[in-house]
């Protein structure tokens, strides 16, 4: 099971652009719809949102997808 993260948590992940950084906004324990696309994920696998710290883009992960960043 991957680490299970929390709102406020400051984490990174890959993306097309390279490696972005932001705060988890929500946490998704059930399926749900995202940008017109239906998101699966369970209580033992869950989705996170993100906010971008350098945009207001909101992205979608599971936990394996993300790293905890420790805040200076």
């Amino acid at each position: 099971m991957a680490h299970r993260f929390k709102v406020g948590d400051h984490v990174s992940w890959n993306s097309e652009a390279g490696r972005v950084s932001g705060r988890i906004t929500e946490i998704h324990e059930q399926d749900f719809d995202y940008k017109g696309h239906t998101r699966r994920a369970s209580p033992d696998d869950p989705q996170y949102e993100i906010k971008s710290d350098k945009t207001d883009h909101i992205a979608a992960h599971k936990g394996q997808a993300l790293r905890l960043l420790k805040d200076d």
